[in-house]
């Protein structure tokens, strides 16, 4: 079997993925890669994936969320056939358990959320991965070559890294919308509450589910405070910040679509209107990555929606000449999952460009 440099190499033949860990991430990136333009520079060759394939096959056609995949889904005796690709299935519990040398991975997306420190990442490196790009933040910035927002510091992947991480959904909403304001006004102080669909670490009814006791009770029965690491995230990439962002998380009763409550003080002063034309232009700009509205919204509008953020114009507030209050929409699976096709995307062009 050639290797997987030579063909990541090629211009011809399309980068071999795998996705580890097939959960609500895992299954939109597969299919935000099917929906692509991109999806001929990619083939997901492999899923690792502890269920069993006849459930890993119905919830790939199935979505209670995005809907009905938009091709066709067949289950073998060990592998899915996704409109005529073969995708090897695996269910091991270990990375070490997998050949991906074997499957001829290029590129590893890790999606199980499982593994974020870099002795435990390392374990997928040995195993034959040559390159793994996570679904989720490293626990620290040393346990990741580097921490990736898309639209913003993309530019510095050097393409020689072995160990990306995409950050989290409310990473990637809230960092080019605080980047836009702090380039405009100059940021002295940033608040934010994030208002987030419910997520498969609460039950559905009160049980023993989580060491945090918030997270024992039912998901759809009330708000819940949970605690966030978005002001860490925030800093990591925005050091100039560091120390002057703080964070708080609502689990609020709603399947998918978050908002971030975003509350700012400046150097300058500003005005609604000023901060509505920026993100205006900033949609305008950054189609792929903007988005700005003022109709008068709710959250399922955004279901679907591959923006990182959207701006809700109608819910911009000001409190004296420096201090503003926005409101930012985000799907938190697909807007995310899409970042991470984006990511994969960008990171491949850099190691092709090293390689000629």
């Amino acid at each position: 079997m050639p290797s997987s440099r030579a063909r990541s190499s090629s211009p011809d033949q399309p980068v071999r993925l795998a996705i580890n860990g097939y959960g609500r991430i895992g299954r939109c990136f597969l299919r935000a890669l099917y929906e692509s333009p991109r999806k001929e520079q990619f083939q997901v060759v492999a899923i690792n994936e502890p269920a069993d394939l006849a459930t890993i096959a119905y919830l790939s056609r199935f979505d209670s969320t995005h809907g009905v995949f938009p091709g066709k889904v067949e289950a073998g005796d060990d592998h899915l056939v996704i409109d005529g690709q073969t995708i090897h299935v695996s269910h091991a519990t270990r990375p070490e358990a997998v050949d991906w040398a074997g499957l001829g991975v290029d590129l590893l997306v890790e999606c199980s959320g499982r593994y974020a420190h870099r002795h435990e990442l390392q374990r997928f490196l040995d195993a034959g991965c040559p390159r793994l790009l996570l679904s989720h933040p490293g626990h620290s910035a040393q346990d990741v070559d580097r921490t990736i927002v898309y639209g913003i510091n993309d530019s510095e992947l050097a393409g020689d890294e072995r160990i990306v991480s995409n950050a989290s959904c409310t990473t990637n909403a809230i960092v080019p919308v605080l980047d836009r304001l702090d380039r405009a006004f100059g940021v002295e102080h940033a608040l934010m509450t994030t208002l987030h669909s419910v997520m498969n670490d609460q039950p559905l009814i009160d049980s023993y589910h989580h060491s945090d006791l918030r997270r024992t009770r039912s998901a759809m029965q009330s708000i819940i405070p949970v605690s966030t690491g978005l002001a860490r995230g925030v800093e990591r990439l925005m050091p100039q910040l560091a120390g002057r962002v703080q964070a708080k998380a609502m689990r609020v009763p709603v399947i998918n679509v978050s908002a971030i409550d975003l509350v700012v003080s400046f150097r300058h002063e500003v005005s609604i209107a000023q901060i509505n034309a920026l993100f205006s232009g900033a949609a305008a700009e950054h189609a792929g990555l903007f988005a700005y509205s003022d109709d008068p919204h709710a959250s399922v509008d955004f279901n679907h929606n591959p923006h990182s953020a959207i701006v809700d114009g109608s819910q911009t507030r000001t409190i004296g000449p420096r201090i503003a209050n926005l409101l930012v929409w985000f799907d938190n699976e697909w807007g995310f999952a899409n970042r991470l096709l984006d990511v994969a995307h960008a990171w491949q062009q850099r190691f092709a460009e090293r390689l000629k």
